[in-house]
């Protein structure tokens, strides 16, 4: 049941392809329903997580996950960029999060930007960032990650021009708010 079968030889990978790393590929779902992925509450990861089916965060995430649905516990923090088709938020983010349905509950605490088909916000929940609506949010390239200046002294800066005022439509974007039969146009922040 569990053997090899004698014939077959095993090929141990050279070098060159132990030490690649894997390009992330885009999540493909397979129709098959199973059990979601647990990081638990005890667990630290350090790195991208990648999965074809669901993921459950109760831990602490420093890096990149990309999934079909992916619920984040209150007691859970992560820092990176977060791509999954359903996305339930219970506790910390920072970072970019791009989902066709995004729910930020009442317990969860959000730094960074979000890029989302619907939004869903319950009373309470901490968002700190800008939402925009997509119609592709997951096949949209984020934005790249500014780089770091090595320290050189002091960064000059010049006088910035005033911000100029956008038409309210342009910046609004619908939300769901609370009981999921809502929804507010709200003017996002400037």
């Amino acid at each position: 049941m569990f053997s090899r079968s004698k014939d077959k030889e095993t090929e141990k990978p050279t070098a060159a392809q132990a030490s690649a790393p894997a390009p992330i590929a885009p999540v493909k779902r397979t129709g098959v329903r199973t059990a979601p992925s647990i990081i638990s509450t005890d667990l630290v990861v350090h790195g991208n997580l990648v999965a074809t089916g669901d993921i459950q965060v109760d831990g602490t995430v420093e890096g990149d996950i990309r999934s079909q649905s992916l619920t984040i516990g209150e007691k859970a923090s992560i820092t990176g960029e977060i791509v999954a088709d359903d996305i339930v938020i219970r506790g910390r983010v920072i970072g970019t999060i791009r989902g066709r349905r995004v729910q930020l509950s009442s317990t969860c605490h959000v730094e960074g930007d979000i890029l989302h088909e619907a939004l869903a916000v319950e009373t309470g929940a901490f968002f700190e960032g800008n939402c925009r609506h997509s119609d592709d949010p997951i096949g949209q390239a984020s934005a790249p990650k500014p780089m770091l200046r090595p320290s050189a002294g002091p960064i000059p800066t010049a006088p910035r021009p005033a911000p100029t005022p956008r038409p309210a439509e342009a910046t609004s974007s619908p939300v769901v708010v609370g009981d999921g039969g809502v929804v507010v146009k709200r003017p996002a922040a400037q």
